[in-house]
């Protein structure tokens, strides 16, 4: 196996066990997927910078201490990219933004120190929305990403839109973005990939730019829930130094998986997708599908209620939008111009909301959460949709800025909640477009969580599927 393609159909799991076998070069692999970045990523512009020189060195290094028998664990010779709103040293991180675009962090962020830790290979930075917020715009210092499925169409989500798109190429063999409302698990989910959620304080924020503090997370992007697995486990643990890391034993988060799941009990909560807001008939019938898959697998599938989605991203917006402002009010001051339009007018929503407001939103967060906890105690996970449509067409008209008020977000829930939560990809629509569930777990139980994704990913195929990309499209 040594040919561009046959490199970009392995998942990082896959192509872990065969360096640790030594039938795989780090170096080879890197070589392979730095090839492909240059051939096809020109029409996704999934990389704002690609860090060969860095990635080239590390693999040597990688391979030198493979041969040595110096063997760190499943990423080691690994390649893979950050989204680029995360800090590392003397690499610039611009969070795609204009105004961060001479931005060269001292340090890195600890997600970036613990991947290479693990001897993971630095790719580059990728693509995202602005500040992990505004919606791609022509005025923006970069192209926005595309979704490799169809790069005519689709839209790869947001925020993080390289992290998923790069994936899907086959140009990164996992990724890490980051999460405020769904910003890891929606670009998973309409570019086909995986994308884990972990509990909010499971991994450390310190040297991520930040969005809102009480909301953001960081999270693996990868084929599969193993893969997700294995990143988890090189970036969990208690940082003292972000006030949100929660001090919690990191367990083994593949312990639980097996093929079977007889007696594990799982809540389906329709409501949100076929009452709260109405999902698409594919995606509708994906699910159900799922459904008969996971009870084919020995699970028991119940229905179960939570509250009104509305009531879930109501609450998030506020605390957002008034954290987001707090983060970036002095910089607007002294350099507003260089913010993208669309960014602008959804920022200074946040000068409006009241204190008595964010407070109040802050105290109803609670309340949610200890919901979710009452209804998840019935069941070992839920499942719920993870979007209600396919990936969008890409356009560049103008949009209300208020729409965001108004159209509840079905992956912010586990934002408020703080539940760890995971897309994975359930079929394809008529005309070729990823679908996508969610799994949410019970706080810090992300062994079960991800047991019951590999289970279903190991009965079926969805995971297998690869976008063709065809070498004109890079002209």
């Amino acid at each position: 196996m040594n040919s561009c393609a046959d490199l970009a159909t392995l998942t990082l799991s896959d192509a872990g066990r065969l360096i640790c076998s030594r039938k795989l070069s780090p170096v080879e692999l890197t070589e392979g997927c730095l090839d492909r970045i240059r051939r096809f990523d020109p029409a996704i512009s999934s990389f704002i910078l690609v860090t060969e020189d860095i990635a080239l060195g590390q693999a040597k290094q990688a391979e030198d201490e493979i041969a040595k028998g110096r063997y760190r664990g499943p990423l080691h010779g690994i390649p893979y990219g950050l989204k680029d709103i995360i800090e590392t040293a003397g690499i610039p991180t611009t969070a795609h933004s204009r105004v961060l675009k001479e931005h060269v962090p001292r340090h890195d962020a600890v997600v970036a120190q613990h991947l290479r830790a693990a001897g993971g290979i630095l790719l580059g930075k990728l693509a995202c929305l602005e500040f992990a917020h505004a919606r791609p715009t022509p005025d923006q210092a970069w192209p926005q990403a595309r979704n490799p499925w169809n790069t005519a169409h689709g839209f790869t989500g947001g925020s993080s839109t390289g992290s998923a798109s790069a994936v899907a190429a086959g140009f990164a063999l996992g990724a890490i973005g980051t999460d405020t409302g769904g910003s890891v698990r929606n670009p998973a989910a309409l570019c086909g990939i995986t994308g884990l959620m972990a509990t909010y304080g499971r991994v450390s924020r310190r040297g991520v730019i930040p969005y809102s503090y009480s909301l953001d997370h960081v999270g693996p992007m990868a084929w599969t829930a193993e893969d997700c697995a294995v990143m988890l486990q090189a970036i969990a643990g208690y940082d003292p130094e972000d006030p949100g890391s929660a001090e919690e034993p990191v367990p083994n988060f593949k312990a639980k998986f097996r093929d079977r799941l007889a007696g594990l009990r799982i809540g389906w909560i329709r409501h949100f997708y076929e009452r709260d807001m109405i999902a698409d008939d594919e995606t509708r019938k994906a699910i159900e599908e799922t459904v008969r898959a996971l009870r084919d697998l020995g699970a028991t599938v119940e229905e179960a209620s939570a509250q009104p989605l509305q009531a879930y991203h109501d609450c998030k917006l506020i605390i957002s939008v008034a954290e987001f402002y707090s983060v970036h009010e002095a910089e607007f001051v002294a350099n507003f111009a260089a913010y993208g339009d669309d960014l602008k007018s959804k920022a200074f929503q946040g000068a409006f909301i009241r204190a008595v407001d964010y407070l109040q939103a802050q105290k109803q967060r609670r309340k949610l959460a200890q919901d979710m906890v009452r209804t998840i105690a019935q069941f070992d996970v839920l499942l719920t949709a993870a979007n209600f449509r396919l990936a969008p067409r890409i356009s560049n008209e103008p949009r209300d800025s208020g729409d965001s008020f108004q159209t509840p977000n079905i992956t912010a829930v586990s934002n408020v909640t703080g539940n760890p939560t995971i897309s994975l990809c359930n079929g394809f629509s008529s005309n070729g477009l990823p679908l996508a569930f969610q799994i949410i777990g019970r706080p810090f139980d992300e062994p079960n969580l991800l047991a019951v994704a590999h289970a279903y990913q190991q009965a079926t195929t969805w995971h297998l599927r690869r976008p063709t990309l065809v070498e004109t499209l890079a002209a």
